[in-house]
């Protein structure tokens, strides 16, 4: 039993961005609210607060909860809510935040792109378990809400080459449920075989919800950025699947799979 299509996220599933997202969060932040303060002191704070962005434009905001003294726990639990009073408060649109996010990742690439790659990481064996997954000729497609010129430029350094068209990033502006839609479409692959692994439980929720989805394999990732309640809801949940990295490495027989559509398709 194995999918015909794997669907991969990029950070949280192939790559630990954690170091990245903090520098570049705390350059935009620079730009965006000058200040003399040492951001420095808020990296670990930022990276157990990680979990919670949905939107890579929330970072910075996360660096200004904790400057304006909102505590771990006041943005953890009430995250959703809080921002959008930072945005009304300090009256600042997304947009420019996004702005100063990818000109933060600009500067740095091309004052210093090995320091900058140095910044991320690939999680253990998962770069053997793609190159292995070529080897087998099953498509791989990198749904992220990174930048796709971005993440391309990672996997390529580790010698990971996909074809045009095979790593969709935010540029295509629009949700990942739709991304799934139109990707069975062009391919003519079906639902139950098109498996989707993702770190964040909110996203796979959308997913689930989807009528025109249904049959989808679904899987979260528990190396990722997510917490342990969320890991406990996937847990518990009927179909979306727990999966550990090790698992991520073994043969696709060996990872979870609640859903029984799956092995009425392949019997």
């Amino acid at each position: 039993m194995q999918p015909s299509l794997l669907t991969l996220d990029f950070d949280g599933v192939l790559c630990n961005g954690l170091k990245e997202y903090f520098q570049t969060a705390k350059q935009a932040y620079q730009q965006i609210w000058p200040s003399d303060h040492d951001l420095a002191q808020y990296a670990e704070s930022f990276y157990r607060l990680r979990p919670i962005v949905e939107h890579g434009w929330e970072m910075p905001l996360i660096i200004r909860a904790m400057l304006l003294d909102h505590t771990q726990e006041q943005i953890l639990t009430n995250w959703p809510n809080l921002v959008q009073t930072l945005l009304k408060q300090e009256n600042i649109q997304p947009t420019t935040i996004i702005q100063q996010i990818d000109r933060a990742r600009d500067v740095q690439i091309a004052e210093d792109f090995p320091k900058w790659l140095s910044l991320q990481e690939f999680y253990p064996g998962v770069i053997e378990k793609l190159r292995q997954i070529q080897e087998q000729g099953l498509p791989i497609y990198i749904i992220t809400t990174k930048e796709g010129r971005f993440a391309r430029k990672l996997l390529e350094r580790a010698d990971i080459f996909l074809p045009a068209g095979h790593i969709i990033g935010k540029e295509v502006k629009q949700p990942k449920a739709q991304t799934l839609l139109d990707l069975s479409k062009s391919t003519g692959i079906t639902f139950e075989k098109i498996w989707f692994v993702e770190d964040r439980l909110e996203t796979l929720q959308l997913v689930q919800k989807q009528e025109q989805l249904k049959g989808i394999g679904l899987f979260l990732a528990d190396w990722g950025y997510n917490l342990a309640k969320s890991r406990q809801e996937a847990q518990n949940d009927q179909q979306i699947n727990l999966l550990s990295l090790e698992q991520f490495q073994a043969s696709f027989g060996e990872w979870p799979n609640k859903d029984v559509r799956f092995s009425q398709t392949s019997s």
